[in-house]
């Protein structure tokens, strides 16, 4: 580095001194601490000097800072694991790029105790830990000009998996060993974990009999004897970290278009595992054609020994009574795979907005409710669950996103952000869309991009400015509130001209939005189609119309991210579950045992959403609350009258031994019933009506119900509980329809008429 900057005489010492503070930037976090210990030097010591300014510029122009943030650490481990005894015995070549520091710091599993057989390289424990983590930190020497150095480590990983679910429903473990089987991340410290962006590797892994197991990028070898197994995986793209999967698995394999299908599982079954290399092999040829070539050599679907939906670069790791579920291998299936592409090869900055989970999102669950022809129905319940669970301090920017933990960073990182890729896609046209898709792939493969640089290939491709679009997005909380203001319509010389008023009502400043409008027309089966540019809070639609207008509808098919008015949202569960404040009702003259199992079963429903949530009797209480979303649990509840009064407008009746709705007669024997309702006090909550006819149901209820937030009305069957019935209430209407007289005066509720067919993003399979 320092020869490119030679014949710049009398600056020799400055030159040595920029070549010091470059060592230190080992990594992209490291580089403004560089650049700023330039700036002093370049304040303390060449004060006055304005050629200097001219002469460190070009320093930093022409002699860069080092790559090593591009650059990657390359582990070649070789690993012995024990699953009865819960251990590991390994070593670990590990290359640094040249013009590494000489000092390395890294984490190891406590107790794993590392060595290094070379006498020159030492390996110092250091001495403050954290007593509150399972790793330990060391320093690593490394001698002068020495690049490759061997580390050897063994004991034992055992961490039972934790089988608290949290409200989305996952258990968890830091690493663990085990005979039910092996489960190594990078977080678990199971190899040296030094702080770097990147890393390669190459995995020599010996297991026992019939054992086999997966890891990122290649398998090269799989020879499984008597005794042992020995598998290796060679993983030469960069990956921020090193996973390892082991198991007695059954093997199931298919060549697809440059790359392996693959599935690990647990118990043998072929015709299972052919669906899923069939959908895999469709889906990333689909994906291939609409973002670039697949960036892995293989993509594995691995039956996990507990409930998981984990995706890792080139596999997944799906719980068994996951993979079974009919409907995974249409939406948690292509998201994982499609993960390849956004997180898992081109990596969100996470400090500034994990975007990868929201266009994910957008491009497989979206995607295939387009091919279902079901997609505004899916961003409708994208918005209610913004609507229901995000308020006050539950709400934060895109930006601020990292990942998801509960139902509020679930509607926000997911919901806004896939809405705000559906917007900027209605915005572009689907062609210029796919070609920002593809540039941002080709440009930011294997290394980080973030929000401002999807701006920059968005830009590139269509020659607009997007920056105001993404920051209001990104950068701002909440969502635009629109209101149909004044709307009016007259005849005029055989046409004729309605005007309407739109106004934003939300806090803060006018977002700049697209705002679709429909109008049915008489006679026509189609609706009129336009788009209104609304930059301010108030905007005129000014339209000419061939026939009469019939009916005004703004936003039919829920194409904008915005606060949705409760007459757009049926009552649901998540509007109970995501209140701010939440009264549960006990039924006193319920039996101990069932009465002890109704307590339980609220108290795992509170830890769900609510803000604010009081438990109490259904005795101590003398009526309902206008300022509190309300659940009545059980037949006994001496508030159960109530809550059939309030679902009766939507064509249910609740007797003795059975639940009517719609016509439909339910017996109450062995059936689970939550039935919801608009709060008759308060729009914007809820009442829920929960019960079951048996005890051991409520265990089961209280872990399934958070996934089912968008309905109304659910109705479950046995002990286990099995769903049977589920759906929405239909809407009573919105405040941005507006209906027109006919030709007679007469005014009447017109059906919307049939909006334009849309073609889906890409097509699967």
């Amino acid at each position: 580095m320092i020869d490119r900057c030679a014949g710049w005489a009398g600056y020799g010492p400055l030159v040595h001194c920029i070549a010091a503070v470059q060592s230190l930037a080992v990594t992209n976090r490291f580089r403004w601490e560089a650049f700023c210990m330039l700036n002093d030097f370049r304040g303390s010591v060449c004060s006055g000097m304005a050629v200097m300014k001219n002469y460190l510029f070009f320093l930093l122009l022409f002699c860069p800072l080092p790559a090593y943030a591009s650059s990657q650490i390359h582990h070649a481990i070789t690993i012995t694991l024990s699953p009865q005894e819960k251990r590991l015995s390994a070593v670990d070549t590990i290359t640094v790029p040249r013009g590494f520091p000489r000092d390395l710091q890294f984490t190891l599993q406590r107790g794993l105790t590392p060595r290094s057989p070379e006498p020159q390289v030492h390996i110092v424990k250091q001495r403050d830990q954290n007593p509150k983590t399972d790793l330990e930190t060391y320093i690593l020497i490394l001698p002068r000009d020495v690049q490759t150095i061997t580390i050897s480590y063994e004991g034992s990983i055992y961490h039972p998996v934790d089988k608290a679910e949290s409200v989305q429903g996952v258990s968890d473990t830091p690493g663990i060993i085990s005979q039910e089987g092996i489960y190594l991340t990078g977080s678990t410290g199971w190899y040296p974990g030094f702080d770097t962006d990147f890393v390669s590797f190459d995995l020599d892994v010996h297991l026992p009999g019939g054992w086999d197991c997966v890891s990122q990028g290649e398998r090269v070898r799989a020879d499984k004897e008597t005794t042992m197994s020995f598998v290796r995986w060679h993983s030469p793209e960069p990956q921020e970290s090193i996973y390892l999967i082991a198991g007695a698995f059954h093997v199931y394999e298919k060549p697809g278009n440059r790359m392996q299908a693959m599935v690990f599982l647990r118990t043998p079954d072929a015709a299972l595992a052919e669906s899923y290399l069939d959908a895999a092999i469709g889906d990333i040829a689909m994906y291939s054609r609409l973002i670039g070539p697949y960036p892995y050599a293989k993509f594995a679907l691995v039956e996990n020994f507990w409930e998981t939906g984990f995706g890792m670069p080139s596999f997944t790791l799906l719980g068994s009574t996951v993979i079974r579920l009919p409907f995974i291998i249409s939406s948690s299936y292509p998201h994982e795979i499609l993960h390849n592409w956004w997180g898992n090869s081109v990596y969100p900055v996470y400090d500034k907005g994990n975007w990868s989970e929201g266009l994910t999102a957008y491009l497989a669950d979206h995607l295939f409710k387009e091919v279902e022809g079901t997609a505004a129905d899916y961003r409708m319940a994208t918005l209610q669950k913004y609507a229901d669970y995000v308020s006050g301090t539950k709400d934060f920017p895109l930006s601020q996103f990292h990942s998801r933990y509960s139902h509020s960073t679930e509607a926000i990182g997911y919901g806004k952000s896939l809405m705000f890729f559906h917007m900027l896609r209605r915005e572009m046209g689907d062609d210029v869309f796919r070609q920002g898709l593809q540039k941002l792939y080709r440009d930011f493969k294997f290394r980080f991009a973030s929000f401002d640089d999807i701006r920059t290939s968005f830009e590139a491709v269509s020659g607009k400015r997007l920056k105001q679009e993404f920051e209001q997005w990104t950068t701002r909380i909440g969502a635009p509130r629109l209101v149909l203001g004044e709307v009016n319509m007259r005849p005029a010389g055989g046409e004729y001209l309605l005007r309407a008023l739109l106004e934003q009502t939300q806090e803060g400043p006018a977002y700049k939005l697209l705002v679709p409008v429909a109008v049915t027309l008489g006679g026509q089966v189609h609706a009129f189609m336009t788009t209104v540019d609304m930059e301010t809070k108030k905007a005129e639609i000014n339209l000419r119309l061939p026939q009469r207008p019939l009916r005004l509808d703004i936003d039919p098919e829920f194409d904008l991210f915005r606060q949705l008015d409760r007459g757009e949202i049926p009552p649901a569960l998540s509007t109970v579950l995501g209140s701010r404040k939440l009264l549960i009702l006990l039924p006193a003259a319920a039996g101990k045992g069932l009465l002890e199992a109704y307590q339980a079963f609220g108290r795992a429903l509170a830890g769900s959403g609510p803000d604010e949530v009081a438990i109490r009797l259904d005795t101590d209480v003398s009526s309902i609350p206008q300022d509190s979303s309300v659940m009545i649990l059980g037949w006994e509840n001496r508030f159960r009258d109530y809550a059939a009064a309030s679902v009766s407008a939507y064509d249910v009746s609740i007797g003795t031994e059975m639940v009517s709705i719609r016509e439909e007669a339910l017996q109450r024997r062995n059936r689970s019933f939550v039935l919801l309702s608009r709060h008759p006090g308060n729009p914007d909550a809820a009442v829920a009506w929960i019960t079951v006819d048996e005890k051991a149901a409520l265990r089961g209820l209280a872990r399934k119900l958070p996934h089912y937030g968008k309905y109304s009305y659910l109705v479950f069957d046995g002990a286990e509980p099995i769903n049977i019935a589920k759906g929405q209430w239909r809407v009573a209407g919105t405040a941005l329809t507006k209906y027109f007289p006919d030709e007679k005066g007469g005014m009447h509720q017109a059906q919307r008429g049939a909006l334009p067919a849309r073609t889906p993003l890409a097509a699967p399979r």
